[in-house]
């Protein structure tokens, strides 16, 4: 096996990673208009049977991604009514589904986790980048800027979802 394959076969444990995979869940379900945890479910189970489509996760970075699934499943209409709140000039309608899904997840861990915002807007632009247009990752980060001086300015409604604040 080479040495490449074997890094990718190791388990990440980054918040990052976790972001992308739920990133890559929320995408699908959106897609199929299928349940969130139906689609978490079933790409856990791709992820533990090695899938290159996946990075393998360490059990942490699983259950970062899980309290993110959920709380973006308890929480999905608040999260779109900020967001239409939030992005001027474009409906959802007319936003690419990358960049809008992007969007919901990291509106979710600004709005109702503990987490720093600085890391979760770099996290959201970079998958922004990798996943999306030419201009993702502006659009990106330019929504989510915008959303954390509001909810800085007004103070958060943090819900009493428990997530560990380490960093990536």
């Amino acid at each position: 096996m080479t040495r490449r394959r074997e890094k990718a076969l190791q388990p990440v444990g980054t918040r990052r990673a976790a972001r992308e995979f739920v990133f890559r869940v929320l995408f699908e379900a959106d897609r199929g208009d299928l349940p969130l945890d139906t689609v978490f479910t079933r790409s856990e189970g791709a992820m533990r049977e090695g899938d290159d489509t996946f990075p393998q996760l360490s059990a942490d970075a699983l259950t970062f991604a899980n309290e993110l699934v959920r709380g973006l499943e308890q929480h999905q209409g608040d999260i779109d009514a900020t967001l239409r709140r939030t992005i001027r000039g474009w409906s959802f309608d007319q936003m690419a589904q990358t960049d809008l899904n992007v969007l919901r997840l990291a509106a979710y861990e600004l709005t109702y986790t503990p987490e720093p915002h600085p890391p979760v807007i770099e996290s959201a632009v970079r998958i922004a980048r990798k996943f999306g247009g030419d201009d993702s990752g502006r659009f990106v980060n330019g929504v989510l800027a915008g959303l954390s001086r509001s909810l800085q300015s007004s103070g958060p409604a943090r819900s009493d979802c428990q997530t560990d604040s380490a960093q990536d």
